[in-house]
């Protein structure tokens, strides 16, 4: 028997429920569109190709869907079994095994969906069907089976009587077909239901004669869940930080309170990092060995490497080098490279620049567009002075370079190797290295000046006024 996956995957609803411009499937989860939650979970269950039906929106979905994916457009919304109609097509060279799941249902697993592929590959069926028992079973089609267990059919919530509405047994929506019996399943489909739709649960009752329908009832029932609604999306949320901390915890991570943290699906964390509560790790975001981060952190599609720590601070599109120190009140802007030991301090900014091995920005500083040499200082209120209104322009600070407190950089400039750069000075023309740049105006003292104004202040007539406020 020919055991090649393919997989169609249904995301062409519109979401009305949502109450957003956003299509349904495009809305994340973890940080990942919630269609291509889906679209992983196949992928990883050995299914290829991929096939995702689109309707409103098309190219949103797809987009949020991702590379490697094929797409059917389904124009008018017909109903399930419509919308795999639309997809054969992509799949008509295809003589294997088919899933067809939903594309709203961001928790279902690679497990799940091989444990599902091998049951109907072991059983020889021409479908199987994905089961489950919830605690809810509102909405949700019954599974109907004869005195011995036997598969029956599926009655939807809609066309079904009373004795069926009290089944706990449900269509879980995820299923698989052998090919060649879902075509001929499908274009003899009739719309004579409650829906006026096309389903897909109407073939399981062509098949009875044709052979063996299977179920799989899977005992993590959560998993199926189907997003519908702001409500669902927050409970999908909760239920994937579950999944990713319950993960990151058995592989080594510590994570100080899981409930106030926020790890989104393709972050990485190396074991014996700590995670303080209150922060947030975001995108493709890699975090080293013997970290910590937080409390209070942003880490957005950034490296942190091992022994970095990260304290009440931002950090987007940025490096953290090994055993480097940012924070607290730290921000690093998109395209920053921390190098080894070096200290970012309190309500320091840096943005597009690379700091040099063990150099220090301790407090109060911007520094943009500049390279920061090895082992340099810059002091509380140094200001890189990147751009003149047009265009940005570069600084360059030497190996060893002293810059003294609230000093000016202005762009483009070269502090050499070990120059040292008074306090207070602003700066506009290369510094050679070793020298002293001081550029201020010189101080005047005027002894008992303090004394002489209060005397004239003294001698001054007293000033009234009047009722009508003349003086």
């Amino acid at each position: 028997m020919d055991y090649g996956i393919a997989a169609i995957i249904l995301a062409a609803g519109e979401g009305k429920r949502m109450r957003s411009q956003v299509v349904k499937t495009a809305h994340k989860v973890a940080g990942v569109p919630i269609v291509r939650h889906v679209v992983r979970a196949a992928a990883a269950a050995g299914a290829e190709p991929l096939v995702v039906v689109v309707g409103k929106d098309a190219d949103v979905v797809r987009e949020a869907a991702g590379p490697g994916c094929r797409f059917a457009v389904q124009t008018e919304r017909l109903g399930t079994g419509h919308a795999c109609q639309q997809a054969e097509q992509e799949l008509r060279d295809f003589a294997g095994t088919v899933l067809v799941l939903c594309g709203d249902a961001p928790l279902i697993t690679p497990a799940t969906l091989s444990k599902l592929l091998n049951a109907h590959h072991r059983l020889g069926a021409v479908a199987t069907i994905l089961t489950a028992r919830p605690e809810d079973t509102r909405g949700l089609g019954r599974i109907k089976r004869d005195s011995e267990g036997r598969f029956l059919g599926i009655v939807e919530e809609r066309d079904a009587a009373e004795h069926e509405l009290a089944i706990g047994e449900v269509n879980a929506g995820f299923y698989c077909f052998s090919a060649r019996h879902l075509w001929d399943a499908l274009v003899k489909l009739d719309n004579a239901n409650a829906q006026g739709e096309y389903l897909l649960t109407d073939v399981f009752t062509k098949f009875l004669g044709q052979g063996l329908i299977g179920t799989f009832m899977t005992p993590h029932w959560e998993e199926t869940i189907g997003i519908n609604d702001r409500v669902w999306l927050a409970k999908a949320e909760h239920a994937w930080q579950e999944r990713k901390q319950y993960d990151l915890m058995q592989r080594g991570v510590t994570i100080i309170a899981p409930g106030t943290t926020y790890i989104e699906a393709d972050v990485e964390i190396m074991e014996d990092t700590i995670v303080w509560p209150h922060t947030l790790l975001r995108g493709s975001t890699h975090i080293g060995r013997n970290c910590e981060i937080g409390p209070g952190s942003v880490i957005d599609d950034s490296r942190i490497h091992d022994g970095a720590a990260v304290v009440y601070s931002v950090v987007v599109q940025s490096c953290v080098g090994r055993d480097a120190r940012v924070g607290p009140f730290a921000h690093l802007r998109p395209h920053s490279v921390l190098s080894e030991q070096v200290r970012i301090g309190n309500f320091v900014e840096v943005k597009k620049s690379t700091i040099g091995e063990a150099a220090k920005v301790s407090h109060l500083a911007y520094v943009g567009d500049a390279y920061v040499g090895k082992g340099a200082n810059l002091g509380a209120g140094v200001v890189v002075v990147n751009y003149d209104g047009q265009t940005k322009h570069e600084t360059t600070i030497g190996d060893g370079a002293f810059v003294g407190c609230n000093a000016n950089l202005v762009a483009p400039v070269k502090i050499g190797e070990d120059a040292f750069v008074a306090a207070g000075s602003t700066i506009t023309r290369d510094v050679p290295p070793g020298a002293l740049a001081v550029s201020r105006a010189r101080q005047e003292n005027k002894e008992g000046w303090v004394r002489r104004r209060k005397s004239k202040q003294a001698s001054r007539p007293e000033t009234t006024v009047s009722s009508d406020g003349t003086m």
